[in-house]
């Protein structure tokens, strides 16, 4: 089997309340944005990736989709060792196109991506809703809303002002007490110090953990920062490949680590670093970019497959307008259900698809 034509198409998914708008201290935003990836194999198999493009200047699916096709077609798919080890292209065309070969390999061989990553050790898998920056008010509506869905957990973005930032925590424990498990991120807003002031004032809300409220680097500071505070520090920008944890956990820089297939170069990465997590105890947390389908059945194999992803992983996608995929997945009680279909268990729907492609 070999790979004969690769698809890269740009999509832009509305989403609706109350997800949309989704506000940090960078940017609001009302729609997700992703790379479709479609590999395809001269035996007639079709595999399915993604990967986030949210906010990036200058994004062609054009030309990704020429690199991908230059580089793939004649290539062997299910070889996904050697696919890390000699792709030239850059990480997140990388991820997505990773993400449609595992699709296919699993395809290839009538079973669930989850089963070629060790087997499933979880048949539901935990998902945490997410939420954007906002006023007390409205985040205890909200926070009532999620309890009322089922879920158990909840993130915030924070970061644009630090009053806001416990006004908004005090607003979620207000409306549903301890009803949900809470983690707020600020995407780096903060100095260390700063951060620090932060930490005190949350420290009587119970947080699950506190995200990346400092820059990635020095993973000193982080350190730092563990030591002032009884909240938990999370990383997640920090996390963009294997090595990347290995440093953090020799830094003793972070009590959970969130990694992300488009960041970390797609499934098998993430599989590495939630193996290196389970080693040395640490609980793992798939990061939600505003996905799609495809990437979130990714999410789902990996989290079913790695004891590491204990705890409820991002996602946005409740909040989508529709979906890229033929059967959108459902999310009961908090989780979503590991499929027995072979691959990631989904198919692209070329109608919406063409739906919702942009042209670049």
């Amino acid at each position: 089997m070999q790979v004969s034509n690769v698809q890269v198409t740009i999509v832009d998914v509305p989403q609706i309340a109350p997800i949309a708008p989704y506000r940090s201290h960078v940017r609001s935003s009302s729609t997700t944005s992703s790379a479709i990836v479609q590999v395809e194999t001269d035996d007639g198999l079709s595999g399915w990736g993604e990967h986030n493009v949210n906010f990036l200047e200058g994004i062609s699916g054009e030309r990704m989709q020429q690199q991908a096709r230059n580089w793939l077609i004649g290539r062997d798919p299910q070889n996904i060792t050697a696919f890390h080890r000699d792709c030239p292209l850059e990480t997140r065309l990388k991820s997505g196109i990773e993400l449609a070969l595992w699709d296919l390999s699993g395809k290839a061989l009538g079973v669930p991506v989850a089963i070629l990553l060790g087997g499933i050790v979880r048949k539901k898998v935990e998902v945490a809703a997410c939420m954007g920056i906002q006023s007390y008010e409205r985040a205890g509506e909200i926070a009532a809303y999620y309890v009322e869905q089922g879920f158990g957990s909840l993130k915030t973005k924070a970061g644009l002002d630090m009053d806001e930032d416990v006004e908004m925590v005090r607003g979620v424990r207000d409306a549903v007490g301890d009803k949900l498990k809470l983690r707020i991120d600020p995407n780096r807003a903060y100095s260390p110090q700063q951060a620090a002031e932060l930490c005190e004032r949350l420290e009587q809300y119970d947080l699950e953990y506190l995200e990346q409220p400092i820059p990635a680097e020095p993973l000193s500071d982080a350190k730092w920062l563990r030591e002032q505070t009884s909240v938990p520090i999370a990383l997640n920008e920090s996390v963009t490949d294997p090595s990347s944890v290995l440093d953090i956990l020799r830094a003793d820089a972070a009590a959970f680590i969130l990694p992300d297939t488009h960041i970390a170069g797609g499934i098998l990465p993430c599989m590495t670093i939630g193996r290196i997590c389970e080693a040395a105890g640490i609980p793992c947390i798939m990061h939600c970019g505003h996905d799609l389908g495809p990437k979130t059945a990714a999410m789902v194999h990996v989290a079913a497959a790695c004891q590491a992803y204990s705890l409820a992983n991002d996602t946005t996608y409740f909040g989508l307008e529709d979906d890229i995929i033929t059967e959108r997945f459902e999310i009961e009680h908090g989780s979503i259900a590991v499929t027995n279909k072979p691959g990631l268990g989904i198919e692209g729907d070329p109608d919406r698809i063409a739906k919702y492609k942009v042209d670049c």
